[in-house]
């Protein structure tokens, strides 16, 4: 076997000995002999109006929510919308809001949550221990509290602030603590399927423009109840509901009811016939008069619904 060339070997140690910098070279001639000055900056302390000032900005900027919240409804109730939209309601949907929600959209369902943690905000800043300052930041940490009677809100929020370990709880901390309260006040789900039963709309922005209506008990859970109306099927708490104590079959005659509107209304329907058959959902009594029947049945032929004897 031949015997790898010697000159290879030296030509490769000449390369690396041509990698290490000469001895002889000057500071200027050899950048890693460089010397790099670091000038040291002094970061002024803020002055006591400085920390005043960003924590005043700092709540501002946590605040948001609530200030878009008293917005609306200051922009609801004085009807400033007039103008422009016939309802709060369209005006909520048209208006191109600059602050738009990532999670949702701006709809009338978020303005409605909004204005309803504005609420329940006013209620913990008023009656929550403030030593700490520690209140909401936006409207999806207390959404869970809408749950709960006011009275009993502040009580839940310190028990959530507790959780956090004094930090500004989150979402799932303040559901579970909310959940853990309902538990420890619960009361028996007595609701049975195919009963009669009033919509409280009181505190739930899901059932906003549903108070009063009757609807009929599909499903019974733990803590709430599946209804099904004219409009379609909803889930509401035991709080928000409220029995008719109609007889079997006065229950039944109303099953047959919400059926016959519900047909008519899953077609595309003029605001005339809208509002007949939303008036129709409000009846505090388990019958049809003779007038609103012969009504319903026109409604039943002119949009193909199946029309009962």
């Amino acid at each position: 076997m031949t015997k790898p060339s010697s000159k290879r070997k030296k030509l490769t140690s000449a390369l690396s000995s041509d990698d290490a910098p000469p001895d002889n070279l000057t500071q200027e001639e050899n950048p890693a002999l460089a010397t790099i000055n670091i000038i040291a900056v002094e970061v002024p302390e803020l002055t006591e109006q400085e920390i005043s000032d960003r924590l005043d900005l700092e709540r501002k900027v946590e605040r948001a929510f609530f200030e878009a919240g008293k917005a609306l409804m200051e922009l609801r109730d004085r009807k400033l919308y007039r103008s422009t939209h016939k309802t709060f309601e369209e005006y909520c949907r048209v208006r191109p809001w600059r602050w738009r929600s990532h999670r949702f959209g701006h709809n009338r369902r978020q303005s409605y949550l909004l204005m309803d943690a504005a609420v329940i905000f006013d209620n913990l800043e008023q009656k929550c221990d403030r030593s700490d300052h520690i209140l909401p930041t936006n409207e999806w940490q207390i959404r869970p509290l809408s749950k709960l009677d006011p009275d009993i809100q502040p009580e839940a929020w310190e028990q959530a602030v507790e959780s956090a370990n004094g930090k500004v709880p989150s979402h799932r901390i303040v559901k579970d603590v909310v959940q853990r309260i309902m538990e420890r006040t619960r009361i028996p789900n007595t609701y049975q399927i195919g009963e009669v039963c009033q919509i409280l709309a009181k505190d739930n922005p899901e059932l906003r423009g549903k108070g009063g209506c009757w609807a009929i008990v599909s499903a019974v859970n733990d803590f709430s109840c599946s209804v099904k109306m004219w409009d379609g099927e909803y889930t509401v708490g035991l709080q928000h509901l409220k029995s008719y104590n109609y007889l079997p079959a006065e229950c039944e005659q109303m099953r047959l009811v919400c059926d016959r509107i519900s047909r008519v209304y899953s077609n595309s329907l003029e605001e005339t016939v809208k509002s007949l058959l939303q008036s129709l959902g409000k009846l505090n009594r388990p019958y049809l008069t003779a007038v609103e029947e012969k009504l319903l049945s026109v409604l039943e032929s002119e949009y193909g619904g199946e029309i009962l004897p």
